[in-house]
């Protein structure tokens, strides 16, 4: 755990990323295979889950601390995160066990079978023999929190320096659907195993938000469609097996059982990049729609027929069991639409058009009325750009719409969390109903640093009322809220909810009784929802 522990240190001291692909890269080459499989997965989500709830961990820190509750939690928003929180205020330990990083998991994991009682034993044997830095890294991976300021693709990096292999090929091996007790790192890392192939998708090429059109050159050059709003996701079609995958890494398959359908008349060896979209009656449906059918494990037949899927494809990766990913988009995209074309009418699958606006202005225009078409914008992308791993500069762009936008006003604040967590940073939003302010969102990003510590100051001098750590604050200060999209949700006082609300600027400029109504909010739902 020591040398996990020396990794860490290293990375949580430093934002230069070649101390930390440096640091990662030694861990690489000395630790043991497990521990090096465990250290992979956890830097690249593959967190064990939860085996203790935070309500018992907090009891049980401040009993061995030798303080009240209420004290331990008036520490943990000054400290702002749980796991250093019990680190910090436990004492000192009485002996020292150096154990592996795969030993400690195993701890974890061994948590979830056993009663409260024998939890708790363990638990706090295993505090008093750790240091304060390992009793951190420790409470982390029994909260299933365990997070950590490095990029999958710096660790990709240094992984494949210290196994001297090709950092894309290596990026490929990593995707899927592994954990540490499915595999071990000879299997998922040294070895290349064509079977494990079948299932596993390639790294998403994306793109970066548009800078400046005037460089781009002829727009001739340039395939543009719709930037769809819906869920991104890989069909992969290998050997009679049919997979779905988010870019997340997440495996969709059974959540959208109509595209099943797709293996029907698809050529085997086909890999399809495209976006998985709420649709019926030849249109598609607000993001809300699809929203529903998320998270589910089966998805009932009512739900099937008020929001039916289909994949609208933009791009094809694999041709006859052959990664075409090298050919340029012009070649990838006549052979997608060959092997749509060849798909009955009613297949559940669309090709995504090229727009072949005439000129940029033109392709303004169609930006414009992005969002009455279910978009978020447009999609350029060059015709001889092959499709690449990751975020890449140049060859793909996307321009999205404006956001919508309203004015609110300020109306509760709670501390943020990690460097935040001595800020009021989250705060919650209400418009004009008549002589009320009613609550509608939330939002705790946009500002600048200094901007929210001018806030925070406000907040510790004009609070009305707390509850736990919420603040109610005098209606004094209005905010413009930006947001992508606006939907129906009879779970909210309002009966809106945004997607994606952000603090675009605070409106020193306008006055309480200026802030917009909930008659306004309902129009915007009525217009793009």
């Amino acid at each position: 755990m020591k040398d996990f522990v020396t990794l860490f240190t290293a990375m949580d001291q430093t934002t230069k990323t070649t101390v930390k692909t440096a640091a990662l890269t030694a861990y690489f080459q000395t630790a043991s295979d497990t521990d090096k499989l465990w250290c992979i997965a956890l830097f690249s989500g593959r967190r064990p889950k939860r085996s203790v709830t935070t309500t018992l961990l907090r009891e049980w820190a401040a009993e061995v601390a030798g303080i009240p509750l209420w004290l331990f939690e008036e520490c943990y928003p000054i400290v702002g995160d749980l796991a250093e929180t019990i680190a910090l205020v436990l004492p000192p330990a009485k002996s020292h066990e150096d154990q592996t990083l795969t030993h400690w998991i195993d701890v974890t994991k061994s948590l979830r079978s056993m009663e409260e009682g024998e939890k708790k034993e363990t638990v706090l044997a295993v505090w008093d023999r750790l240091s304060t830095t390992e009793r951190f890294l420790f409470n982390k991976l029994i909260t299933g929190g365990f997070r950590v300021g490095v990029s999958t693709k710096l660790m990709t990096r240094a992984l494949a320096r210290a196994t001297d292999q090709d950092e894309a090929a290596l990026t490929h091996k990593l995707m899927g659907q592994w954990t540490p007790e499915t595999t071990s790192f000879e299997a998922l890392i040294l070895t290349d195993d064509p079977m494990a192939d079948l299932s596993r998708p390639y790294p998403f090429y994306l793109a970066y938000q548009m800078e400046n059109l005037d460089e781009l050159g002829a727009i001739t050059h340039w395939n543009i469609e719709y930037k769809w709003d819906g869920i991104r996701g890989q069909m992969i079609l290998r050997e009679g097996q049919f997979h779905l995958w988010s870019r997340g890494e997440d495996l969709m398959t059974d959540r959208f059982p109509e595209l099943h359908r797709l293996a029907d008349f698809m050529p085997q060896g086909t890999v399809i990049d495209g976006e998985v979209l709420a649709w019926k009656d030849d249109a598609p449906l607000p993001f809300n729609a699809l929203q529903k059918r998320l998270g589910r494990k089966t998805v009932p037949k009512k739900l099937l027929a008020e929001a039916p899927v289909i994949l609208h494809a933009y791009d094809l990766l694999e041709l006859d069991g052959i990664d075409i990913r090298e050919k340029d988009l012009k070649f990838r995209r006549e052979a997608l639409e060959t092997i749509v074309a060849s798909c009955p009418a009613d297949a559940p699958i669309k090709l995504s058009e090229n727009l072949a606006p005439a000129s940029w202005d033109h392709a303004a225009s169609l930006r414009d009325v992005s969002r009455e078409n279910h978009a978020e914008g447009l999609m350029l992308k060059r015709l001889d750009s092959p499709y690449l791993a990751g975020r890449k500069k140049g060859d793909w762009w996307k321009w999205k719409v404006d956001p919508l936008t309203i004015d609110a006003v300020m109306i509760y604040a709670q501390a943020g969390h990690g460097r935040r967590a001595n800020l009021f940073t989250d705060y919650t939003f209400a418009v004009w109903n008549g002589n009320d302010l009613v609550p509608f969102t939330k939002a705790y990003s946009g500002l600048t640093d200094a901007e929210f510590r001018k806030i925070t100051a406000w907040v510790k001098k004009n609070t009305i009322q707390r509850f736990g750590p919420v603040r109610q604050v005098s209606p004094e200060h209005v905010f413009e809220i930006a947001f992508e999209g606006i939907q129906e949700s009879p779970r909210h006082k309002s009966g809106v909810a945004l997607r994606f609300p952000r603090m675009s600027r605070w409106r020193h400029d306008k006055p309480l009784q200026e802030a917009n109504t909930l008659d306004d909010l309902k129009q915007m739902l009525a217009q793009y929802g």
